[in-house]
């Protein structure tokens, strides 16, 4: 999972709506998140963000503010939790 935040130069509500549209089309994007007071927009899922900041250069002004992975602590947490118990398992067993 990827997230990226860029900074779009849209100037009214039209603009949004077709970003988060221009957006939403490409596979693999599980959320969207704009932030219409500083005009961020927040994008996580399995994409490629090269191809989806392309895209919206084409139409608006577009600064990329961050890529990274996105969190799963809750994934992870359980995880961890039922390898700690296998563990416990095999030690009683032996």
């Amino acid at each position: 999972m990827k997230k990226l935040v860029v900074k779009v130069d849209l100037h009214d509500d039209r603009d949004r709506s077709k970003a988060m549209r221009v957006v939403s089309g490409f596979g693999g994007i599980g959320s969207l998140a704009m932030e219409s007071k500083d005009n961020k927009l927040t994008v996580s899922g399995d994409f490629d963000p090269v191809k989806v900041v392309n895209k919206l250069r084409k139409s608006w002004h577009t600064e990329i503010v961050s890529v990274g992975a996105a969190k799963e602590d809750d994934g992870k947490k359980d995880e961890g939790k039922k390898e700690e118990g296998k563990k416990d398992d095999q030690v009683a067993n032996l």
